[in-house]
Parts: structure tokens; sequence; C-alpha cells
């Protein structure tokens, strides 16, 4: 964006439009100036990017800069005003700021004070013209059009979704990792009247209780904001809230109740107004019967429930998400590629999906890096994928868990590029464990996971 700026100078007096006007025009900037009778005309023709406004009435009375401004305000909510007042007016000032103005001055008017505010405004206008072009990415990222599915689970899942955007009761989406649910969260917010606010994304797994409790709720002690004040007027997405110890899962209910909480070490509530999406990939029903989970939270949470089905339960959009995951990136890589061959396709639709849809889109990224052609075969496909199904590697029944946890383990390390951070996650485990399995693997002298060791990245 270009840091000259477009400036409406509107004031009663000629000789003080051209006394502001001159030194501005010297810097560069783009300067029009009006009397009080063609100001709200000359605004809609110029669009400018500010409008310093002199607020002193005229002597003959035919000048009313204070008319001016909430008319101006009105036309334009966004309009940036520099309210010029007389140099012992201050009360005037307040109230221009009051009335919508972003800066004032007084008179005599200082020329360094004025072209700082025009570089802050130029700024702030930069800012916010990022902000929109980055929130207008993220809504294309999460439009429904892109959230690929045509079989009738996903289709079951398009309609629960739409109705979830059009409301404001929480929502609760369970089903295995790696199934889209955060993605379908962020769909719901970007489509719903709280897209212009936030989107606070917060895991709730591998936390201890005081730390979750301030990293949500805030902390008293220095009057720190928590998560869920930062999410204000827009949507706090819990990932595997079954995580959350019964006390949080306590405040966490009130405030899904009553629309307060209080702050870690505080006992002062406080009012927010927060949409509240949970994720969870375990069987909460059951957590409830074992007394993990109180139910009166999980009945709050599953006031609409989204069940993402396995990407093994959809087969017949494993083409379609792997096409679509080739095009992304195909264009983030700068290559050429017209799609996949007969055998790739075969190789990609006999795969289970252990990781769903997040392994699929693994798998597609490594073979876009290392295809050579100009379509993906079955030699750029990672190599589990090469050798057929996960389930045919293990034998079930006729193999112990021990086993089948060490396939699942390396197998899916292998997909990853050796990943533990992105292994741990398909997996639905912690980090510390796969590398903890890793080294006990090491150990044995039946397996060797130095290949997967070797091209190891968290």
């Amino acid at each position: 964006m270009d840091t000259n700026a477009r400036i409406l100078i509107v004031a009663g007096d000629a000789d003080a439009r051209a006394a502001l006007a001159e030194p501005l025009r010297k810097q560069g900037h783009t300067v029009e100036t009006a009397g009080g009778g063609k100001a709200l005309a000359r605004y809609g023709e110029l669009t400018p990017d500010l409008v310093l406004l002199d607020l002193e009435a005229s002597s003959g009375g035919g000048y009313q800069g204070t008319a001016l401004l909430p008319r101006l305000m009105e036309q334009d909510a966004d309009a940036a005003v520099v309210a010029i007042v007389a140099g012992d007016d201050v009360e005037a000032g307040v109230a221009a700021l009051a009335a919508g103005a972003a800066h004032y001055l007084t008179k005599p008017v200082n020329g360094v004070e004025l072209s700082l505010i025009v570089a802050r405004e130029m700024a702030r206008r930069r800012l916010r013209a990022e902000v929109t072009e980055l929130r207008a990415r993220l809504s294309e990222r999460y439009r429904f059009e892109n959230i690929v599915g045509s079989s009738a689970p996903m289709q079951a899942v398009f309609r629960t979704v739409a109705q979830a955007a059009a409301g404001r009761t929480s929502v609760l989406l369970t089903g295995e990792p790696g199934t889209g649910k955060a993605l379908i969260a962020a769909a719901i917010h970007e489509k719903s009247r709280r897209a212009r606010g936030p989107f606070v994304r917060v895991t709730c797994h591998g936390h201890a209780e005081s730390a979750l409790d301030g990293e949500l709720f805030g902390q008293e002690h220095g009057a720190r904001d928590g998560r869920l004040a930062q999410a204000q007027g827009g949507t706090l997405f819990l990932e595997e809230v079954d995580a959350l110890a019964v006390g949080l899962q306590v405040k966490l209910r009130r405030f899904l109740e009553g629309g307060r909480f209080e702050r870690a070490g505080g006992d002062q509530p406080i009012a927010a107004d927060v949409r509240v999406m949970a994720s969870s990939g375990r069987d909460l029903p059951q957590l409830v019967a074992d007394g993990q989970m109180r139910e009166d939270l999980f009945q709050r949470l599953a006031a609409v429930r989204i069940e993402m089905p396995a990407l093994r339960d959809r087969p017949s959009d494993v083409p379609l998400l792997a096409q679509h995951f080739l095009q992304v990136f195909a264009t983030a890589h700068g290559k050429a590629l017209a799609g996949f061959d007969e055998e790739a396709i075969e190789r990609l639709g006999g795969y289970t999906w252990p990781g769903n849809v997040r392994e699929l889109e693994d798998a597609v990224e490594r073979a876009v890096r290392g295809c050579r052609g100009s379509r993906i075969t079955a030699a750029d496909l990672p190599s589990n994928l090469r050798a057929g199904t996960a389930s045919a590697a293990v034998p079930i029944p006729g193999s112990t868990l021990d086993t089948i946890e060490r396939f699942a383990i390396l197998r899916t390390l292998e997909a990853t590029s050796g990943s533990t951070g992105r292994a741990a996650e398909i997996l639905g485990i912690s980090i510390r464990k796969v590398q903890y399995k890793l080294q006990e693997y090491q150990a044995e002298p039946t397996v060797d996971p130095r290949p997967i060791l070797a091209g190891k990245r968290n």
C-alpha cells in the first residue's frame, strides 16, 4: 500500500484550508479541500484516507464543523477524522473523540504532530488491509465448498454444519484423530454471525490443571486475560476437551450456563460473549459413565453434535481428497502435475488410512515433493502404500497388541517422514510415548527403526 495519503481538508476559512494543505502536498500527499457545504459530496468522490475537519465555526455562522462530524461518521463509520479545535477548547476535542474522531489537534496546528498522525493513520490502514486480506484467505480456506466429500456420511455432516453455523449453541465434534474436526469447527465459525470475531483454538491435552486454568480463564495476579477473554465476540474451540480436569469442567459448565467466569486465583465474575465448540476422539458417553467427565458438561457441549466419519468409512472420497491435496501442494511447490496414474489411484483406494484425512494429506504432499514426472505414480507414494494395505501387514487375529502397536507406530512414522509430532497426532498419543517406544524398539533385535530415526523430525 502506498505511504502517501489521500487527505480531505474541511474548513470554513479558505486561508486556513490552504495553510494546512501546502505542507502536506510538499510531503507527497494528495490533498483536496472543501468548505462545509461541499464536504460530504467531496468525501464521497475522493474516499480519502484522512479528513482534517476544523470544528471552529466561521465568524458569519455559515460554517459549523461540529455539525459536520456526526453527518460524516454516519456516511462512513470507518472514516478517519482528525478534528481541529481552538487552542483553549480541549473539551471540544474530547467531545469530537466521543463522536467518532480518531484524533484531535489544537490551533495553531503543529506540523510535526500532524505528520506523525498521518503516518500513524496510514500504518493503521495498512494493518487493517492486511487483516482484511488474511481474513479473506481464511474464509476461502474454510468455505464449505473447500471441504471435500461427496459420500453420504459427509453429506450428512454438511447438513448439520449448515444448521450449526446458523445457530448460537455449543457444538461438539467427535471422531477419530485426523478426520478434520478442527477444519469443520473453523468452517462453522467462518460461516456464522461471529465470523468477524476471533477463532481461538486451545488444546486441552498435555497441560497441568493449574496451567490450563490460567491459559483458559486468565490469571487474577497481574489481571492477565486467558484464551476465553481473547475469544470475545467470536469462538473458542477446545480440542481434546475430554482431557479437562474435573475442576475445570465445573468452571466451563458454569460459563456455558451463565456466560460468566472467574480468572484463576480470583472470585470476581467476568462476562464474555463467546461461543464454545469442542472436540474429542474418545467415547464421551463412556467417560461420563466412568465418572471421568461430568454429564452436565457433556450435555451442554453436545447441544449440536457432529460425528466425523473415518476415511475408511467413506472410501469414495479418497480420490477426490487426493486430487484436492495434489492441486494444493503442486501449487505450493511450483509443479505442474496432471494427477495420479491408475496404479497410484488403486493403491490410494486400497489402503485403510488409519490416520484418516491427515495421513492422506501427508502422503500426497510427500508424493508431490518426490514426483519427477507429469503424473504421480505408485512409485512416488510412501512405501507403506506401495506395499499394500495397512491391515495386510499384521494378521488379525493372530497378532499380539504389542505387535499391532509397534506396527502402527513405525508405519505412521514412515508415512510422516519420521515426524514424531505428526505421528503422535495421528495416533492420538503423546510425542513422549512415541519417542519412548522408538527407544524400546531400537533395543529389540527383531526391529530396526534406524531408517525412520535417521529422517526423524518433530
